[in-house]
């Protein structure tokens, strides 16, 4: 067996590793601010931009370290369709749980955020309804522009990078779940010791949060090596900012058991993730399969 071959996973691995381990040094600097503060918003965001963007300096002194350029990340913009999807995703796995909560009363739909975005965006005088349509479609285009600029730091290095490495050595399931527990697992300091959380008891966010991210983690890994592009990533994780923390969150009331349902910590959201992952391991696994066929019907060929 030639040597490169046999060293190839050795490398990749140690690659993984390299990347990880800067992306915990380079994120703990700015989530230790963080945590000491114990709020995210504190330093106008300046300290989550600069963890959100850990993993980006992270690929880059790992490809430095291994003589690698980071002209190899799929920096391509790729199919179209691909961005589209990875905008509307997180809309499609989001506004059913909300939807439900403000129908059952699980959680109550907040005028009173409508009313304080309408005094903020001096829209005093417009109706309340108009008002909504407004703030929606402003932050889900305009508003969408600051989220992938921190989301884009992030994706460098979680799909950019090491999807396409974990994809080298392990099968596609396994891709989902090992890079959706390292994903996750960089999030854990500013969730328990600082206000990353809506409120619920720490182990019961963590739980919820973890399978919610390994779910949507085998959503973007999919895309990602499907679209061999790092921007419908980019463009997903952007999104699913946007709408969850800046659109349905604040525009729902608590009414006892609202915040064990929605937000990022919540039931609702690994439910619909979970969905989403097991459509997209079918079709992936039928990609396969139909590959597979493929093959074999060539080399009956020869």
């Amino acid at each position: 067996m030639n040597e490169a071959t046999t060293a190839s996973p050795a490398r990749t691995w140690k690659k993984i590793a390299c990347f990880y381990i800067l992306t915990i040094l380079f994120s703990g600097i700015f989530g230790g601010f963080i945590m000491f503060a114990g709020k995210m918003n504190v330093g106008d965001l300046l300290f989550v931009t600069g963890a959100m963007w850990s993993p980006a300096l992270a690929v880059f002194v790992t490809k430095k370290i291994f003589g690698e350029s980071i002209r190899d990340l799929a920096w391509q913009w790729g199919e179209n369709r691909y961005a589209w999807i990875g905008y509307f995703v997180p809309l499609l796995y989001a506004l059913p749980v909300y939807v439900v909560v403000w129908l059952t009363g699980l959680g109550a739909f907040n005028w009173d955020t409508v009313q304080k975005i309408a005094a903020n965006y001096g829209w005093q005088n417009l109706p309340l309804g108009l008002t909504l349509i407004l703030f929606v479609l402003l932050t889900a285009t305009v508003g969408l522009i600051a989220k992938l600029g921190r989301a884009l730091g992030e994706e460098i290095g979680w799909r950019g990078f090491l999807v396409p490495e974990l994809a080298k050595v392990l099968p596609f399931p396994m891709v989902g779940l090992v890079s959706g527990l390292m994903w996750a697992a960089y999030h854990y300091p500013v969730l328990l010791f600082a206000d990353y959380n809506n409120g619920v008891p720490k182990p019961y966010a963590l739980i919820c949060f973890t399978l919610m991210v390994i779910f949507g983690s085998i959503v973007m890994a999919w895309l990602v090596l499907r679209a061999r592009s790092l921007w419908p990533a980019a463009i997903l994780h952007a999104s699913h900012n946007l709408f969850i923390q800046s659109i349905f969150t604040p525009l729902t009331g608590d009414t006892g058991q609202t915040k064990y349902i929605v937000d990022e910590f919540g039931i609702g959201l690994v439910i619909t993730t979970a969905i989403g992952a097991a459509i997209v391991l079918l079709v992936a696994a039928a990609e396969t399969k139909n590959s597979i066929a493929r093959r074999s019907r060539e080399m009956s060929k020869v």
